[in-house]
């Protein structure tokens, strides 16, 4: 897994998210303290955070191997995070096959489809 699969997941998710909390669009959402804004807050932050994993992905080639495993895990866990995210949009025009899969099944695969 490469960290172009986290940025072109977080790229689409943030697509998505974004005109939630443009004024333009006419949404009332996103900054208020109502539930709905706190539950978009509460969206973006935590997919903010699992794209954040990019970072460890670098690191990854000079880690030692028991760094490496600890390594692994987290790429999978944030990138499930992410795809779960994602997947709400699966019937979007510009959702990637790619995001449908498991950490595990995109090793090695540089998908653009």
């Amino acid at each position: 897994m490469d960290v172009q699969h986290f940025e072109r997941i977080t790229a689409f998710i943030e697509a998505r998210l974004t005109p939630l909390f443009d004024e333009s669009t006419g949404s009332e959402h996103g900054w208020g303290m109502d539930d709905t804004s706190r539950a978009l807050r509460a969206l973006r932050n935590a997919v903010l955070e699992a794209s954040h994993i990019k970072g460890l992905i670098a690191q990854r080639e000079s880690a030692d191997p028991a760094m490496r495993r600890v390594i692994d895990q987290s790429v999978e866990h944030n990138w499930d995070v992410l795809r779960g995210i994602a997947r709400m949009w699966e019937d979007h025009a510009d959702f990637r096959h790619e995001f449908s899969h498991h950490a595990w099944e995109l090793e090695g695969h540089h998908s653009h489809a």
